[in-house]
């Protein structure tokens, strides 16, 4: 038996998980980490303990698999994308905290790059709407923000990568700084249709070039892991944002495939294959997982608060105990009763793109319970998935047949029902569902020829449960237009990132 491993480091917690090469799961394990907020709108992880809880699991992952490292035929990683850390070279140091995905400081310096008229000039060189949300904008507030930094970065003191990047500097020990394509094309600073980091968006943002990552494709042999950290040198094969590795992992490698991944955020990825796609509606373009030197592109959506209000209502509401407890209390009324929950904690994501919206709960009478809080809650997130596969439909050249679903909260049947109600399509859930790892697997399979090509892995994807849809579409459409209605009662005031 083959086996790889996949090390899936997310926003609120890091993964490993072992498969077998029939893409099975051998063992997982799991370590929540501290969300830091030093002021509202901003998000941060300390970068020495997203090393060290993923090191932590890959340890925790293999003694209970009972394997050793030295059985691993290699592994691949999937990351959080966006979030932003720079280090010393020569220490391995970071300079400042990793400035997360959700974090929202730099919209003052977004909306100044917007009054010199360059976000279209952006958006063409790289499929990105200009929003805080892409790594450029805070790796420029990290270098104005830290004494010295631009010109230690200037003199090649300094490195910057995405999370991927980080974990494969500290997995060998400083020997490689690389990332691949998919983390690349969510920088902001790399033109996805050249390939390569781009000289004037580099000006633009005054980002010296020495601190850039090597750039390779997502299935690509990186090197290897200094031996210290799992007993045995293990070769890193793959690599991808963890959006673009789940729609792999969902086996969405046919343009017109789809899927959407319920996190923290909520992330639908359309495959549109050689063929980089300039959306009308909202949406951004963005690489898709590259095995050979042919380049792959996707539509997405993404979400800023998916899962995450389920957090909120545990945490800051302290309506439910734990994250499960959500569906029973939902079920418990038959629906919300009118009330809308916008949960636009950090801004409004695609389609609509507000960044300084802020969350709501509307339509609240006597006779709204917590219970009614919870169901709009849970609503939120397939209403905001379902007007990004509408406005993905607006862009696609053809229709979307079904919605291939992942991630920790399509194991919530009633959310997943009720997206399928919304969509009129069917939504259907794999048998595995951590699909986010088991797309850096395969990328790492196919990099060492554990696999021989796409349709093996085709081949070993299983269905779990398809939820069909179960009311009529007018009534799907009147559900739509009372989200749309409390969505325009938010943005009221708020300026769209898109004019």
């Amino acid at each position: 038996m083959a086996y790889l491993l996949a090390l899936d480091q997310g926003t609120s917690s890091s993964r490993s998980i072992v498969f077998n090469d029939g893409g099975e799961i051998v063992a997982t394990a799991q370590q929540e980490f501290k969300q830091i907020f030093p002021q509202p709108g901003w998000v941060e992880h300390d970068p020495m303990e997203l090393w060290q809880s993923q090191l932590a699991t890959c340890r925790m992952v293999l003694a209970k698999a009972g394997i050793r490292a030295d059985e691993l035929a290699a592994l691949g990683i999937a990351n959080q994308r966006e979030t932003t850390l720079v280090w010393e070279r020569s220490s391995g140091r970071p300079i400042f905290n990793a400035i997360v995905w959700q974090d929202r400081r730099t919209e003052a310096l977004c909306a100044e790059l917007r009054a010199k008229g360059l976000a279209d000039s952006i958006r063409r060189k790289t499929g990105l709407v200009l929003d805080p949300y892409f790594s450029a904008s805070k790796l420029k507030w990290i270098l104005d923000h830290v004494s010295g930094a631009r010109e230690r970065a200037r003199r090649g003191e300094l490195a910057f990568g995405t999370v991927d990047a980080w974990l494969v500097w500290n997995l060998s020990c400083g020997r490689l700084h690389a990332t691949d394509v998919t983390n690349a094309s969510r920088t902001m600073l790399w033109n996805i249709h050249d390939g390569c980091w781009d000289e004037e968006l580099l000006q633009w943002l005054d980002i010296p070039p020495e601190v850039l990552p090597q750039v390779h494709p997502s299935s690509h042999i990186f090197g290897a892991t200094d031996p210290q950290w799992l007993g045995h040198s293990v070769t890193i094969g793959g690599i991808a944002g963890d959006q673009q590795a789940a729609l792999f992992g969902q086996a969405c490698f046919k343009p017109g495939m789809a899927k959407n991944t319920y996190g923290t955020g909520c992330f639908m990825l359309l495959n549109t294959g050689e063929v980089c796609a300039d959306s009308k509606n909202g949406l951004i373009s963005t690489a898709a997982c590259q095995i050979g030197s042919n380049k792959q592109y996707a539509l997405e959506g993404s979400v800023f608060i998916g899962g995450a209000v389920v957090q909120w209502l545990r945490d800051g509401l302290k309506a439910i105990k734990d994250s499960a407890d959500i569906e029973a209390l939902a079920a418990s009324v038959p629906d919300s009763d009118g009330v809308v929950f916008v949960p636009a904690f950090t801004g409004l994501g695609a389609p609509y793109w507000i960044p300084s919206a802020k969350g709501a709960i509307l339509g609240l009478s006597r006779g709204s319970t917590v219970a009614h809080i919870a169901r709009a809650a849970l609503e939120s997130i397939a209403f905001q998935s379902a007007a990004l596969l509408q406005a993905m439909l607006r862009d696609a050249a053809s229709p979307i047949a079904e919605l291939r679903v992942d991630g920790g909260a399509c194991a919530n049947a009633l959310l997943l029902q009720f997206q399928a109600d919304l969509l009129g399509i069917p939504v259907i859930r794999p048998q595995v569902t951590e699909t986010t790892a088991l797309g850096a697997a395969y990328l790492a399979g196919l990099a060492i020829g554990m696999y021989r090509n796409t349709a093996e892995l085709e081949s070993q994807w299983r269905v779990d449960r398809v939820f069909e849809p179960a009311i009529s579409r007018d009534q799907a459409q009147a559900l739509m237009q009372r989200w749309e209605t409390a969505i325009g009662v938010v943005g009221a005031g708020s300026k769209p990132a898109l004019g």
